[in-house]
């Protein structure tokens, strides 16, 4: 199976489960369920859920069980970039193409459609659900809150905004980006490999490290297109980094070295899960693909 074949068919899965998850069916207020469904399904490459479920067959598990964490963290990160959007934040109109929720709806109900949306991830891991032990749920609503809250992906965007305008090192932006993205990046890998239910402390570890550099990638990589790409091609504002004189890696590190920094990590990634064979083939690809992808 080729990566994009693979990639279509963990965002279908990604999509139709959280389909499945809200509906507007008997709501008082169907707006409400209908803002997070337009937040939930207006595109978006799925990587936390897909890194979810990659994760479960690394580790030797059933994708069913992926399915539950999968939903879970991809509508904590759809609540995530609601908030980010809002005026009081980034103050964006457009994400992936379509207006922010804010701007489709309006302020008032995109902000308790982030709240939903969040509230609702911890409800997909912590109701009764078969194929788990209580241990595994405990452990993966842990995880989440872990990685999304007051030490995670929280911390990061509250150093972000209170440091917009001014100048940081590169180790606090690093500090900072390890927060606000990878950490919800090696949450996925993480959620994973506890819903497969088989797995090593050298196998978790391995995954941790991985996320970790992936989680850097990832965000160098969305730096250097807010540069390089274009608007229509990235779904959001080109050059809102540089207008919003946000701390980036190319502001610090200029456009070449980025290039190098991400063929580093590229190489650091295979190396750590080297040891793993073919077992480890589709989490390198997807890793390859977040360093080429142009949006």
């Amino acid at each position: 199976m080729t990566l994009d074949t693979l990639l279509k068919q963990l965002s279908e899965r990604t999509t139709q489960q959280l389909t499945q998850s809200v509906s507007t069916q008997d709501s008082i207020h169907a707006p409400l369920q209908e803002a997070m469904l337009y937040s939930l399904l207006n595109g978006g490459k799925r990587i936390r859920p897909i890194l979810v479920y990659l994760a479960n067959q690394f580790c030797g598990g059933e994708i069913s069980q992926a399915d539950a964490p999968a939903v879970a963290i991809e509508m904590l990160h759809s609540y995530s970039l609601v908030h980010d959007d809002l005026p009081a934040m980034d103050n964006d109109a457009l994400r992936r193409g379509k207006a922010t929720c804010h701007i489709a709806f309006d302020e008032a109900t995109a902000i308790l459609a982030g709240d939903a949306l969040l509230t609702s991830a911890f409800e997909q891991l912590s109701q009764p659900l078969s194929g788990y032990t209580a241990t595994q749920q405990l452990a993966m609503v842990h995880c989440l809150s872990r990685a999304a809250g007051e030490r995670g992906m929280v911390l990061g965007q509250a150093f972000d905004l209170s440091h917009v305008g001014q100048p940081l090192s590169l180790e606090q932006l690093k500090q900072m980006h390890a927060l606000k993205t990878g950490a919800l990046i090696t949450c996925a890998l993480e959620l994973g490999a506890i819903s497969a239910g088989h797995l090593t402390s050298e196998r978790r570890e391995a995954l941790k490290e991985f996320g970790h550099l992936v989680g850097l990638a990832f965000q160098v990589k969305d730096d250097l297109l807010d540069i390089e790409s274009d608007t229509e091609t990235l779904g959001k504002p080109s050059g809102s980094d540089l207008a919003k004189n946000k701390p980036t890696y190319p502001s610090l590190l200029g456009l070449e070295a980025c290039r190098s920094l991400l063929e580093r990590l590229l190489k650091q990634a295979h190396q750590t899960l080297k040891p793993y064979g073919d077992e480890a083939e589709d989490l390198l690809a997807l890793a390859h693909y977040i360093i080429r992808r142009n949006h």
